[in-house]
């Protein structure tokens, strides 16, 4: 889809993904976050989490796998923008399946591309909001991709 082909109001949801230890395990090493909270079971029981949880920006990192797996993007994306009031508002732990709900917020032409926010409402099995952010993705415009073919 192209930046004309989006509506205010739209509304996707992701297929699922299950969090596993190796997500948890691999995360930690590519970002170097070893917090005990993701990484020290025994320490992290002893938390206000009662175990081990997966990194806030892993779950972000994951949703943004999931867009990709809707199909409505193929080569239309010309940049990742930015993210707006991004909150966890749940834990997720190893085991969790989430999925995203993405909802068209705002659109705004610019020069190279139009700026389309999607609110993502991001779920576990159970449906319960585990985070919420405004992603900002600058989207081509048709005409231009067509000049582009």
């Amino acid at each position: 889809m192209y930046y004309e082909d989006f509506k205010v109001g739209d509304r996707f949801v992701t297929p699922s993904r299950t969090v596993t230890e190796a997500d948890i395990v691999n995360f930690a090493g590519i970002s170097g976050d070893f917090y005990y909270l993701h990484t020290d079971e025994e320490k992290a029981r002893r938390s206000m989490y009662g175990g081990r949880i997966a990194h806030g920006m892993l779950v972000v990192s994951m949703v943004t796998g999931l867009w990709f797996r809707l199909g409505i993007f193929n080569d239309s994306i010309i940049a990742f923008y930015g993210i707006d009031r991004l909150r966890f508002t749940a834990p997720v732990r190893p085991g969790d399946t989430i999925k995203a709900v993405l909802t068209v917020v705002d659109k705004t032409e610019k020069e190279l591309g139009g700026l389309v926010t999607f609110k993502n409402e991001v779920l576990n099995q159970r449906e319960r909001l585990v985070a919420v952010f405004d992603a900002k993705l600058l989207v081509k415009y048709r005409r231009r991709a067509e000049k582009e073919s």
